[in-house]
Order: C-alpha cells, then sequence, then structure tokens
C-alpha cells in the first residue's frame, strides 16, 4: 500500500497522503512515496498544475513520533530522516509545476512547513495548524525559518514558533499564510475548480514565473535548509529531546 497517491484530474494532478488511520503523519514509507509521486506529477506532459492534500480526518499530524526511536537510532538514519523530510520541500518549490496545497483538519508540525513551501493554499474552515517542534525539542525544517519571516514578520515568526499556539483556518487567511478559506465540504470542489484556473494559463509562463520567483529564494532559502538540517540532526540527537517526547507519549496514553 503506498501512502500517497497520484491521480489526474484532466490536467490537473492530485497527490494525496494516504495514511489516514494515522492522521497522515510523517514516516520513512510516507516521504518515500510521496517524493515518487510528486516527481511523477512534476515530469508528467500532461500535468500543467499539482493539488497536495490529505486522506481522512487531517492534511497532515506532523511527525510520527511512534518513528523516533528508528529515526534517532544511529548519525545516519537521524542525517537520512532530515534529508528526507527536506527533499519534500525541494519537491514542491523547485519543481516548475505550480503546487496548491487543499488543506483540512490538521496541520501539524512537518505538515505545517509543507503548506508553506506550496505556490497557492486553499483551506477547509475546520484547519488546525501548528508547530510543536520547540515543546519536544525537535527543529523546523522545510526552510520555515526564511520563508515564514517573509510572510508574517519576525516576532509573529517567532511566536508560531516558539509558543507553537494553535491557529485556525481564519487566523492563517488573517497573516496571509493561507488563500482561501472554504467549507469543509466544499474544499476539493473549489481546489480543482482553482486549479482548473491555474491550469488554463500558460504552462510557459507560470512555469518560468515560479522559476524566477525560486531562484530569487535560492540562495536564501537552500542557507535555510542547510542550516535547519544541522539543527535537526542536533536536536533529533540531543538526550532531551527523547525525554519530551517520551513524557508526551506518557501523557496521551
Amino acid at each position: 500500500m503506498s501512502y500517497a497517491t497520484l491521480h489526474n484530474e484532466g490536467p490537473v494532478a492530485v497527490v494525496t497522503l494516504n495514511r489516514p488511520e494515522r492522521l497522515n503523519a510523517i514516516g520513512a514509507q510516507l516521504l518515500a512515496d510521496l517524493h515518487g509521486a510528486l516527481v511523477r506529477a512534476q515530469l508528467d506532459a500532461d500535468t500543467r498544475v499539482i493539488v497536495l492534500t490529505g486522506a481522512g480526518r487531517a492534511f497532515c499530524a506532523g511527525d510520527d513520533l511512534k518513528e523516533f526511536g528508528a529515526q534517532a537510532s544511529s548519525a545516519e538514519s537521524i542525517a537520512r530522516t532530515c534529508d528526507d523530510i527536506q527533499r519534500i520541500t525541494r519537491d514542491i518549490m523547485f519543481g516548475p509545476k505550480l503546487v496548491i496545497g487543499a488543506v483540512h483538519g490538521y496541520a501539524v508540525g512537518g505538515g505545517f512547513e509543507w503548506v508553506l513551501n506550496c505556490d497557492l493554499v486553499v483551506a477547509a474552515d475546520n484547519l488546525v495548524a501548528f508547530f510543536p517542534e520547540m515543546s519536544l525539542g525537535h527543529f523546523v525544517t522545510g526552510g520555515v525559518t526564511r520563508l515564514l519571516p517573509q510572510i508574517v514578520g519576525y516576532q509573529r515568526a517567532m511566536e508560531l514558533f516558539v509558543l507553537g499556539a494553535r491557529h485556525d483556518a481564519q487566523a492563517l487567511y488573517r497573516l496571509g499564510i493561507v488563500n482561501r478559506v472554504v467549507p469543509h465540504d466544499e474544499l476539493m470542489t473549489q481546489v480543482l475548480a482553482l486549479a482548473g484556473e491555474v491550469a488554463s494559463r500558460s504552462a510557459f509562463a507560470t512555469s518560468r514565473l515560479k522559476r524566477v520567483i525560486a531562484c530569487q529564494l535560492d540562495g536564501q532559502l537552500a542557507r535555510a535548509l542547510e542550516l535547519e538540517r544541522q539543527a535537526a540532526m542536533e536536536c533529533f540527537a540531543h538526550p532531551e529531546t527523547a525525554q519530551r517526547i517520551a513524557a508526551f507519549a506518557t501523557k496521551r496514553r
């Protein structure tokens, strides 16, 4: 079973996180399957725009903490995990096709990062997004230390990162993080309509637009990704992180 599926709606490729029983939590298989689906969509000559969404009750609940032990078991596994997470950011941001996020339920941690990586975002009215990393001893990735301050300003970004406050769809809209908020039961209908509009634009021109914007970000974003990678690896290996995750798991029982 694949944890990320790909199907086409005419010129629109819909990539769906497909681990609903775990709220599409991020683990090794999901990262590999999602990378494969995004690459296929980006390379498909008939695809004009990509929609990224999640099956079930959530877009993505962030890292699967049940896999933390395996992820943190060695320096090699830590590095591989961090690289695989950031590879998704590169798939979304540096591919030629525009990616529209269709997000609902929860977008947490890495899932929230992928929202920030999308070119356009439509949120269902039941969306809740937040960063739990600082409370768990983890570190954010996805270039968001560069992207989020650009969107919301330095102090607001620090508040989102450090306090991990939960923000609903309307709050995210006011912050400029999502483009539209729609009723949950209309999410895919409205996203596909928007994707159809995007697909009707010149594929050549929109791909060049994305490339020009990405090139302006490239040096700064690449630097942010590398600094985040180093910090994330240090946090993965720090004994306090394991203690905090164990305490969190105990509290949830």
